[in-house]
């Protein structure tokens, strides 16, 4: 991968994504940093299983917890990169648990992925709640 020619891959690590559309998801990601006022470096999205995230979430955070979502940022400046880890079974778990189709809950947690990686922390009530109103617009943007 090229600095000047980014790219935003996804990859399966033995999991199955119906109907997911790679090239809608593609515009999308870059329209939202672009919103943000920030460029698209290099991104990877990782759909993965549970058991594969937990090893990750052991060997790297040293956190011994089922979660949906793991993002490793390499930004530079304004170029957004990073690594982003999701359980597709936490993904469909959620979606159950809230009521919400599995593709609006995947492309909810996608975005919360770059919103980190744009610099959004909801470690406190008021980043978690700008995170979700962030969140939410960008949902109702998608193709």
């Amino acid at each position: 991968m090229q600095d000047n020619n980014p790219e935003i891959l996804f990859h399966y690590e033995d999991v199955h994504i119906p109907n997911f559309k790679e090239e809608d998801a593609r515009h999308w990601i870059r329209e939202t940093i672009h919103n943000e006022h920030q460029q698209a470096g290099d991104l990877n999205f990782i759909f993965c299983t549970d058991r594969y995230l937990l090893k990750i979430n052991q060997q790297y955070l040293d956190h011994d917890d089922l979660t949906d979502i793991i993002t490793f940022d390499y930004t530079e400046g304004d170029r957004i990169s990073g690594d982003i880890f999701i359980s597709y079974e936490r993904v469909l778990d959620n979606a159950l648990a809230h009521q919400e189709a599995s593709d609006t809950e995947l492309h909810r947690v996608i975005i919360h992925g770059v919103l980190h990686l744009l610099g959004y922390k909801d470690s406190t009530a008021t980043g978690k709640q700008e995170m979700q109103r962030k969140e939410n617009y960008y949902l109702s943007l998608r193709p």
